[in-house]
């Protein structure tokens, strides 16, 4: 339980544990204090690593930044881990394979945080849910829709769906369904009855396959009164969603963003207490 790789290691309960830690972050000045937290980040990301080290750093510790690319280096990984937990008290990866980041763990002591990998994303899903937890009356009773293809974005909340216990469902071309999620290919179709809609950015490579699964403000008038849509960024304008729809009161706003920094700070904090 020390690490953070798929939320579905853990239960509801110890996920909303994390929650309640996020809303007495006050209560833990100076608790890294001492520590060091050692961080893989490649240069292209922007707000996981800036609220990671950001989180570091109000809570008192050191943070130590590495290229991803630095895991790949010759050296048996199991030698790297015997070395870094000398030094390091937590690891946080953003890095493509999970696997690698399960073998840290199991070659350490200390705990190892997914900051983003093909499969998942599950430090950015805590920090939606606890938004959205603030903002909605019952966010686990909320239905779910996400638009885009599978990928480590749908993935992500296929996995929260799991762990958390709500609903959810996806729209796209059948091709790029996800297993184990309903699919409904006709977005008007899908986005009736729904109260929370997420979306992933398109590839290029098969971009007019989703002409037809856009966003937009009147198609965000077919869901459930005070529907909300949550496009993971980065999002882009009139492809996956509309211009117009991103400058409405639908979109959840850049401020719901801000929730990831004690969000981060609570999972580190959870970690280090269950060790």
């Amino acid at each position: 339980m020390k690490s953070f790789i798929r939320l579905t290691d853990f239960t509801k309960d110890e996920l909303l544990e994390i929650f309640s830690i996020a809303d007495s972050i006050e209560k833990y000045p100076g608790y890294l204090s001492g520590k060091t937290v050692v961080i893989f980040f490649p240069d292209s990301s922007i707000r996981t690593r800036v609220t990671f080290e950001k989180g570091i750093y109000l809570l008192g510790g050191q943070s130590i930044l590495f290229n991803p690319v630095t895991l790949e280096k010759k050296e048996n990984i199991k030698d790297v881990c015997g070395y870094l937990q000398n030094w390091a008290d937590v690891v946080i990866a953003r890095y493509r394979d999970i696997d690698l980041l399960e073998k840290m763990a199991s070659f350490m002591d200390i705990p190892v945080i997914n900051a983003l990998t093909d499969d998942n994303h599950p430090c950015e899903m805590m920090a939606d849910l606890y938004a959205l937890s603030k903002r909605r009356h019952d966010f686990l009773k909320d239905e779910y829709l996400f638009v885009g293809a599978d990928g480590n974005i749908g993935r992500a909340w296929r996995e929260a769906a799991e762990a958390m216990g709500f609903s959810i469902t996806q729209s796209c071309p059948a091709k790029y369904k996800m297993s184990g999620v309903e699919n409904i290919d006709n977005l008007a179709d899908a986005i009736v009855g729904k109260d929370i809609i997420c979306t992933d950015s398109i590839p290029s490579e098969f971009a007019n396959e989703f002409n037809t699964f856009q966003i937009t403000k009147d198609i965000m008038k077919m869901a459930n009164k005070g529907a909300l849509l949550n496009p993971c960024p980065p999002f882009y304008r009139n492809e996956e969603v509309s211009n117009d729809v991103i400058d409405s009161n639908f979109f959840v706003g850049y401020d719901f963003k801000k929730d990831l920094l004690r969000v981060q700070q609570a999972i580190l904090i959870f970690c280090m207490e269950n060790r």
